[in-house]
């Protein structure tokens, strides 16, 4: 039988601070504890379970296998805690920590800059955001959203889109002066055009021609998993690049940039979707906060 004394959730608890802060210190930062405290409950929770957790070194930890394992349900279990706190407190308001993940330019550009007036309308909620290129694992606990822009994986998470772009092929005045102007959209043979490095091994730019759509490939110098980096690097003058509106209105504004060939432009654009666990379970924080997006970032 399980020792009543043992307080689980607690070592649960500090586990997952020194697994997110990556050392015995951060974690004992974070909790207010010391760092022989938070080491004594880790190794009391190894020596409980049988198995190697961490391997600490003098500066950081590592987890094993079974560490890995252990945090996704320890991150499980904890979540549902605060589920059940949140569920049985004072007039049912919204609290709790969210864990949001975003792109770094979306992030950046459109997410952040709300945060403020969301936490202005429900401060019994502890957003803890991550901005971050890399798909983090909501159905493992990594995350209670996450916002993705493009086309969507097949999952068992909840979808809801909250903002749409449309594509727009972009220059800098420099570059065009130096390069020429492409006046239709085989000129961009002769120009330096820069590409998402997670598209195609083959990359091909979409355009429409007396009703006709077709495609055409380009070449270019260089290659960035984002909009807001090839934005910058059209700003500078290196060649030219087909992104996501958002991520250049503000360089388009100000004549930083010159959007190109928008005779051909198909019209196609980029959904944006906030992703989680759905169901009758979600809990408040989350869906006050996927509906606060789509309201604020609707177009």
């Amino acid at each position: 039988m399980a020792d009543i004394e043992v307080n689980r959730a607690g070592e649960l608890a500090v586990f997952e601070a020194a697994a997110r802060a990556g050392s015995f210190s951060g974690a004992a930062r974070a909790l207010k504890l010391t760092p022989s405290a938070v080491s004594r409950t880790v190794a009391r929770t190894e020596a409980r379970l049988g198995v190697r957790l961490v391997i600490r070194t003098t500066r950081s930890l590592n987890l094993t296998a079974e560490g890995e394992a252990y945090l996704q349900a320890a991150r499980r279990i904890l979540t549902d805690l605060d589920d059940a706190e949140q569920a049985i407190a004072d007039q049912g308001a919204p609290r709790g920590r969210l864990r949001v993940s975003v792109s770094q330019s979306h992030g950046r550009l459109h997410v952040v800059p709300l945060l403020g007036d969301f936490t202005a309308l429900y401060p019994h909620i502890l957003v803890d955001i991550n901005l971050t290129d890399a798909v983090v694992d909501i159905a493992a606990g990594q995350a209670d959203v996450g916002v993705r822009s493009g086309p969507l994986e097949d999952s068992g998470l909840t979808a809801k889109k909250i903002s749409q772009t449309r594509r727009v092929i972009v220059a800098s005045p420099a570059y065009l002066v130096r390069r020429g102007t492409p006046v239709v959209p085989e000129d961009l043979h002769a120009h330096n055009c820069l590409n998402f490095n997670f598209r195609r091994a083959e990359p091909v730019w979409p355009f429409v021609r007396d009703g006709h759509e077709f495609r055409l490939t380009v070449r270019g110098s260089l290659e960035a998993n984002n909009g807001e980096t090839l934005g910058q690097l059209a700003a500078d003058g290196v060649g030219i690049t087909r992104v996501g509106a958002f991520s250049v209105a503000d360089d388009i504004a100000a004549g930083r940039l010159i959007p190109l060939l928008e005779d051909f432009n198909p019209g196609d654009v980029e959904n944006t979707h906030a992703v989680f666990i759905g169901g009758p379970n979600t809990p408040a924080r989350v869906r006050v906060f996927v509906d606060f997006l789509a309201e604020r970032l609707q177009t």
